[in-house]
């Protein structure tokens, strides 16, 4: 039972949780209400070089991504109103830290996951969840 918890928790699933609840309070803060919406802001990221990223990483290949002219793959869920889903691939909750981990290692969050691990950079994670923020 090494590695696990006496509740039979995986040390690996603390540590995601521990790291999305600290992410959600100090992201808690950077939500601001616009009537019903709420957006987040992505510390460090910027959306238009994450349009570009987009582009780069051929994100556009399996998603649909709004705004993003070549982004009409089928293979993954569209990613139309991003900013108002509650969660990332059924999995975490959808935060800007749980977002860039996901862009960075989906594997991580999700093994055996279909998107693959594109050797996306922490700054063009950002950069990408920023503007996937920005879809309403």
């Amino acid at each position: 039972m090494r590695g696990r918890c006496r509740y039979g928790v995986g040390i690996r699933e603390v540590r995601w949780l521990a790291r999305g609840l600290i992410g959600a309070a100090v992201f808690a803060g950077c939500r601001e209400a616009a009537g019903r919406e709420t957006r987040y802001v992505v510390v460090g990221g910027n959306a238009d070089r994450g349009k570009a990223a987009i582009t780069k990483y051929g994100c556009g290949s399996c998603h649909t991504i709004p705004g993003v002219r070549a982004a009409t793959g089928m293979v993954g869920p569209p990613l139309m109103m991003w900013s108002r889903r509650t969660y990332i691939a059924g999995e975490v909750p959808n935060t800007p830290e749980f977002l860039v981990r996901w862009i960075e290692t989906p594997q991580a969050i999700e093994p055996g996951t279909a998107m693959p691990n594109l050797g996306v950079t922490e700054g063009h994670a950002r950069d990408i969840a920023a503007y996937l923020y920005t879809i309403r």
